[in-house]
């Protein structure tokens, strides 16, 4: 069951190619703003230098709901054989606002000058459980697993290679490698960016995205890095981030292949300083024909 209300066409105010069927987002003509957060662009570029951005209405199983599913593609390239990451929000997000740091222009202008190969970005609407079933029924963990794939098939894009994160979605993209890597799957490569990472239970209680301790215990990646796989790893996060105390402890006995603690804090200021680099990172484990 597929219902899509779509986004079409060239917006000028944005500078932001739009494709679809329909010319509207969640039953309402789409607003400039509204647009600008999908992509974190602030003004008009070049039709040749504009993601092409998606949103679809489907139906989750696995969430028992009608979710987003927004895809940011490089222009001008094949998507049948496109790889794409995963791009998960963070707490009290949604798949509209997952591209952070202005990472669609960012993922554009390396295509375009060949430092990266192509590849895409695939959000989808998580709710607020930190990437698991807390609610009962609710499972967008499966949803990633199980569901996502197939999405992407019918809508002729490329395989899952890599997951990237922010805040809560960094945490639930540590816990994405460590189930793909259960399944003998392993992702290509994992980016968290100011990834959820907390050192006590009454500090993570108040996120109210865990039913009790024990749960908690059995999905932190702090406390189970050997589980992560084989696939390499990148963590950014600024030196004033509410995580950085769980995420220095993560980085020391994780120690991943990029591990990135510079000046700033838990917000776009510092996700845009750090995208670029998010993008090289990625875009080193595309694997090309």
């Amino acid at each position: 069951m597929v219902s899509r209300r779509t986004v079409l066409g060239a917006l000028g105010a944005t500078g932001l190619a739009v494709t679809g069927v329909a010319a509207t987002l969640n039953g309402h003509a789409p607003g400039s703003d509204a647009l600008r957060h999908v992509l974190g662009v602030a003004g008009p570029v070049p039709a040749g230098k504009r993601p092409v951005v998606r949103v679809d209405r489907v139906y989750s199983q696995y969430r028992r709901r009608e979710v987003d599913l927004v895809t940011i593609l490089p222009p001008g390239v094949p998507t049948s054989t496109l790889p794409m990451s995963i791009l998960l929000h963070g707490l009290h997000g949604n798949a509209r606002f997952a591209a952070v740091g202005g990472l669609p222009d960012a993922l554009v202008t390396a295509v375009g000058r060949r430092s990266v190969p192509p590849f895409g970005f695939v959000a989808v609407d998580g709710g607020d459980n930190y990437w698991h079933e807390n609610a009962p029924g609710d499972d967008p963990m499966a949803m990633l697993l199980e569901e996502v794939p197939r999405w992407l098939a019918e809508r002729s894009c490329g395989p899952v290679f890599a997951c990237t994160g922010v805040s809560m979605g960094g945490f639930g993209a540590l816990v994405h490698a460590r189930r793909r890597a259960e399944r003998r799957e392993p992702l290509k490569a994992v980016a968290a960016i100011s990834p959820g990472l907390l050192l006590t239970w009454p500090e993570m209680a108040k996120r109210r995205a865990f039913a009790n301790q024990e749960q908690w215990a059995a999905l932190d990646p702090l406390k189970h890095v050997d589980k992560l796989g084989p696939a390499p790893v990148g963590v950014w996060i600024g030196d004033h981030d509410r995580f950085i105390e769980g995420t220095r402890k993560f980085i020391a006995a994780a120690k991943p292949a990029v591990a990135s603690v510079t000046p700033g804090g838990h917000d776009d200021v510092f996700y845009r300083k750090i995208v670029p680099d998010v993008i090289r990172f990625l875009g080193k484990r595309v694997e090309t024909p």
